[in-house]
C-alpha cells in the first residue's frame, strides 16, 4: 500500500492559488509554491501533477469559490442589474485582499512565454465562454423589451468583460476600491434603456351611486 499523503490537499491548493493570484502563472516559482503550501515538490506534484496542472486546478477553485457571483448575476431581473452585479462584485474581489489585488485569471492571461501558451489559451477560452453566456442573457433582455432593439448584445457583453479586465489591472496597479466604484458608476451611466413604455392603465370610472330610494312621507295630521 502506498503511503498516505501527510497534508491537507484543499489547504495546499488554496495556498497555491494565492501564490498564482499574487505572482501570476509565470511569476510563481516552484520554491514559492512549496514554501506557501508547506509541501515538498515531489509530494505536491504527486497530488496535483506538474505546474500547469496545479494552476488549472487552482483556477477551477478560483472560479468556484471566488467568481461565483457571475452565475448569480445572470439571474438578476434586468440587464443593467446584471452588469452592475458583475462590475461591483469584481471591484470588491479585486480589492479584497491587500496581498493579491486584481484577478487571478487576468494575471495568468498576461503570461507571455511559449511555455505558458497553453495556460494563456485556456484563460482566453474561459473568457470567451463567459462572453457568450453574457451575450445570450442580454439577448433575452432584448426580447423581453428590457433593452432597445438597437442594442448590440455582443458589444454589451464585450464591454462588461472589458471593464472587469481593465479594473483588475488597475486594482493590481494600486487603484482604490472607491475610485473603481466611481469607474463603475461612469460605465453604468451610459447603459442603454428601452424606450418601450408599458401603457398606463386608464383610470377606472367612479362607482355609480345607487338610486335613491323614495322615502315614504308620514300622513298629514
Amino acid at each position: 500500500m502506498g503511503r498516505q499523503r501527510e497534508f491537507d490537499v484543499e489547504k495546499a491548493l488554496e495556498a497555491a492559488l494565492c501564490v498564482f493570484w499574487r505572482k501570476g502563472y509565470e511569476g510563481a516559482s516552484y520554491t514559492d509554491l512549496t514554501q506557501a503550501t508547506g509541501v515538498e515538490r515531489p509530494a505536491l506534484y504527486s497530488a496535483f501533477g506538474n505546474k500547469e496542472a496545479l494552476f488549472r486546478k487552482a483556477l477551477e477553485r478560483y472560479y468556484t469559490h471566488y467568481l461565483d457571483f457571475f452565475p448569480m448575476a445572470l439571474e438578476q431581473p434586468t440587464s443593467r442589474e446584471v452588469a452592475e452585479h458583475i462590475l461591483r462584485r469584481a471591484v470588491e474581489l479585486n480589492t479584497r485582499y491587500p496581498d493579491r489585488k486584481g484577478c487571478l485569471g487576468i494575471h495568468g492571461a498576461l503570461a507571455g512565454s511559449d511555455d505558458a501558451e497553453p495556460i494563456r489559451c485556456a484563460l482566453i477560452d474561459a473568457r470567451a465562454t463567459a462572453e457568450v453566456t453574457l451575450r445570450e442573457r442580454f439577448e433575452r433582455a432584448k426580447e423581453d423589451g428590457d433593452l432597445p432593439q438597437s442594442a448590440n448584445c455582443t458589444a454589451l457583453a464585450a464591454f462588461v468583460l472589458a471593464m472587469t479586465h481593465g479594473m483588475a489591472v488597475q486594482a493590481k496597479a494600486g487603484f482604490s476600491r472607491e475610485l473603481l466604484e466611481m469607474v463603475v458608476d461612469q460605465a453604468l451611466s451610459t447603459w442603454p434603456s428601452s424606450t418601450v413604455q408599458k401603457p398606463t392603465p386608464a383610470p377606472s370610472a367612479p362607482p355609480a351611486h345607487p338610486p335613491r330610494r323614495a322615502t315614504a312621507r308620514s300622513p298629514s295630521r
